[in-house]
């Protein structure tokens, strides 16, 4: 007879999956390779019940005699199941208007690395295709139940998606952003070029012009002006922020705690660049640090190609270091691509298949946009190590169900990205003072971030505002700021997971530096963090706490 949380486990993977049938691709997970994910309000409700179900049926599971890893998948199922149906009851795809994470900007680069290792499989690409046509006029749907519940997205993000679906509409078909190679399986790949053209052309492209004319001729209208970009400015937005942020953050902070805690994190960050920044810029003056590092040429880059080598030889360093550091290591490599869209940087992780390593992409559409100390902290942080590790040794741990390896908790994932940023400094990976600059840089904009969302979200900051406050405070420039801050406007709650999380991970290790003494040993503290997958802030407290008293016996 299986084991009940293992089948609970197996059936709660399916859920995730099924509902998520792109993601689930990615990892090269093929049974759902002609769908897409539902947007619908009807699909929605079902998503809400049966992960309400799962909670149910987890929570039924007594804890009594249970080991670690099936008490731990247990509260794994019951915490997601949770905390995704309370997110989801916030009904957010009504002003889900997004120019960075959209699916106009997320697709273009999704579907090329979407595995087609059979012909069967390549075929259902096109059926893939229609379900895309259909997201496109569901979102509209959902944007005018919304508007008629007087639920309206901000202004800004209209705005900045409108040009962007226009630029896919002017492009020639045989350009089309989706027109995907044929792959090597394929016994007429022309006849197969010709059917993906056909439904693009005769679906994907009315579908796409067809949401483009309700965002500019009913959505933009009514969206809310810069002035009241936040949640809090709609009925239900306190509700909704504080959905959001117990999702991606893990913890029971209130929007003012979390505010007060950036405030913090920032006013610790002027010394910091004061005692960096002197020497290599010849100034103690925090605003002309920024503004150097913000302004000066040749701190930048001018060179796409620049960026992606860069980005490669900090790889170099970090994988010939991490041995010392780490006792598991993955066994899946990482590497490193150019994009023209979508985030400034962001990682895939591999196939489960094996057919694809993990890859993170620097965007160099604007290559003057990166200054030249940042590429070392964005390597170490989207790569080794940084997200490739955590979750490419989550996903080949053999000792945890197959749910728990792919899970992404952006509290978990995130915080450990940007502690790795600061590990990265005692690993004495930076490879000059400027680029410990970079490290810095990184801190400002996570703990700007917790200032401005919560600010716009929660305090009735302004768009202009939260731009302001940026500026003022970290040596971003303009241009990616007003992109930053937009990015928080669309996802409410999900940059406060960076710091939290890391200022969580910071804590457990002082903690254990501090019970354990001469005992503590960095490697195996890092293998106690990343050897049970993701896990919400308090669980991994707890998991740390237990490897402390096993450790000190």
């Amino acid at each position: 007879m299986a084991d009940p949380i293992d089948a609970l486990a197996a059936e709660y993977h399916d859920f995730r999956q099924r509902t998520a049938p792109m993601w689930a691709h990615l990892q090269g997970d093929y049974r759902f390779a002609d769908q897409v994910d539902e947007v619908t309000r009807a699909a929605e409700d079902r998503e809400i019940a049966e992960g309400r179900a799962f909670l149910r049926r987890a929570e039924a599971i007594g804890e009594e005699g249970l080991e670690t890893q099936p008490r731990l998948t247990r509260e794994m199922v019951a915490w997601d199941a949770a905390a995704r149906a309370d997110l989801a009851e916030a009904r957010l795809m009504e002003i889900a208007v997004d120019p960075i994470g959209g699916p106009q900007a997320v697709l273009p680069v999704l579907l090329p690395k979407l595995g087609l290792p059979s012909a069967e499989i390549a075929e259902a690409m096109i059926t893939r295709l229609s379900g895309i046509a259909r997201l496109f006029l569901d979102l509209a749907d959902r944007h005018r139940e919304g508007l008629r519940r007087g639920r309206t997205p901000a202004r800004a993000a209209v705005d900045r998606t409108i040009p962007q679906l226009d630029e896919w509409l002017s492009t020639p078909v045989a350009e089309d952003p989706l027109l995907v190679d044929p792959p090597g399986v394929l016994a007429d790949p022309a006849r197969w070029i010709e059917d993906l053209r056909r439904v693009i052309e005769g679906e994907v492209r009315p579908a796409v012009a067809a949401y483009r004319d309700v965002l500019r001729d009913e959505i933009g209208p009514a969206a809310r002006p810069d002035d009241r970009a936040g949640l809090g400015w709609l009925a239900d937005g306190e509700d909704a922020y504080a959905r959001s942020i117990r999702f991606f953050t893990t913890l029971p902070l209130s929007p003012r705690e979390i505010h007060e805690i950036g405030l913090a994190q920032v006013e610790k960050l002027a010394g910091e660049y004061v005692e960096i920044g002197g020497p290599v810029l010849g100034t103690t003056d925090l605003a002309r640090i920024l503004d150097a590092l913000r302004s000066d040429p040749a701190l930048h880059h001018t060179d796409g190609r620049e960026i992606v080598a860069a980005s490669e030889a900090a790889m170099a360093k970090a994988k010939a270091a991490m041995a010392d550091w780490f006792g598991i290591l993955p066994r899946a490599d990482c590497h490193v691509e150019a994009v023209q869209a979508g985030a400034v940087a962001y990682y895939f992780p591999p196939a489960r298949d094996g057919s694809r390593d993990g890859v993170f992409f620097m965007n160099t559409a604007d290559p003057a946009g990166w200054g030249r100390y940042e590429i070392e902290s964005t390597a170490y942080h989207e790569g080794i190590p940084g997200h490739h590790l955590q979750l490419a040794i989550a996903a080949e741990l053999e000792t945890i169900p197959e749910f728990r390896r792919r899970m992404y908790l952006p509290a978990y994932g995130e915080g450990w990205g940007l502690y790795t940023e600061r590990l990265a400094d005692e690993m004495g990976l930076y490879g000059t003072p400027l680029d410990r600059l970079g490290m810095l840089s990184a801190d400002s904009m996570r703990a700007c971030r917790l200032v401005v969302d919560t600010g716009m979200h929660a305090l009735g900051w302004s768009r202009r505002q939260a731009i302001e406050y940026m500026l003022e405070h970290s040596p971003m420039r303009e241009g990616p700021v007003t992109s930053e801050i937009d990015r928080y406007i669309v996802d409410p709650g999900q940059a406060l997971a960076y710091m939290l999380g890391r200022l969580e991970i910071q804590r457990l290790r002082a903690d254990a530096e501090r019970r354990l003494g001469d005992r503590f040993d960095v490697r195996t503290f890092h293998d106690a963090v990343l050897g049970n997958g993701a896990l919400p802030l308090p669980v991994l407290g707890r998991v740390i706490d237990e490897w402390i008293d096993e450790a000190a016996r």
